[in-house]
């Protein structure tokens, strides 16, 4: 990322033309991008210019260069949440033989200061009294509060192979992303049944009651990020 003495620094993208993330959903409160970056890949230089959460779809192991700082090695699990208040530009760069995919999801909305709830996301100490993992275990499905902002939560649902459904009617407008499972299927109210795969987003309308389906009796999880007074409709 270093330029020589007297050498113009390379110019950013915005995120919606650097090629490996893919807009699929945008409204009033979040922007939301699929990114996949091949094995031995990078992206393009681009420009985060606002606050943002990422979460990992399969395991990461990148290189995160942000422009006139040192590169960082960034390793991640399977569904591991992250948070960067943004205002940079950086190049991910996938030097490991697997593809780097990830849900890069951009608050549009002045949030005030991030904090964790029931897991470290951000530097500090929750001041949340939360279960222990061994007394939720043993729930068919177990919600975790994750991290929180004055205007947005972020949480981790957890669903058993035997719940064979699950139902959600949130509050406030509400991001979904399902993070794992397969032949996971959504019954809404006046919508055709969808079918939905590991990455899919869908934005919840507060109020609206969302059945989920799991036929094939295995284990699954899904994020969900709740608004407070949100009542925006989707466009892709």
């Amino acid at each position: 990322m270093a330029c020589p003495s007297g050498a113009q620094a390379p110019t950013a993208v915005p995120i919606p033309q650097e090629p490996h993330h893919h807009l699929v959903l945008e409204n009033d409160y979040v922007r939301v991008f699929r990114v996949t970056v091949p094995a031995h890949e990078a992206t393009l230089l681009h420009q985060h210019d606002v606050p943002y959460l990422y979460v990992s779809l399969g395991p990461a192991d990148v290189i995160n260069a942000v422009q006139g700082k040192p590169e960082a090695h960034l390793v991640m699990a399977d569904g591991q949440l992250g948070y960067s208040p943004g205002h940079f530009a950086h190049i991910a760069r996938n030097d490991s033989d697997l593809p780097f995919n990830n849900v890069t999801i951009e608050l549009l909305k002045p949030q005030g200061e991030p904090r964790n709830t029931c897991a470290e996301i951000v530097p500090g100490v929750s001041q949340w009294h939360c279960d222990s993992p061994a007394l939720r275990k043993g729930r068919s499905m177990d919600t975790v509060s994750q991290f929180q902002t004055d205007e947005m939560e972020a949480s981790l649902t957890r669903v058993v192979p035997n719940a064979h459904t699950a139902s959600l009617t949130p509050g406030a407008g509400t991001l979904f992303v399902l993070l794992s499972g397969s032949g996971i299927q959504t019954v809404v109210k006046g919508r055709p049944e969808e079918t939905l795969v590991v990455g899919d987003v869908r934005w919840l309308l507060a109020g609206s009651s969302t059945t989920l389906s799991n036929p094939t009796q295995k284990a699954w999880s899904y994020l969900t990020l709740g608004f407070k007074g949100s009542e925006s409709r989707y466009k892709y």
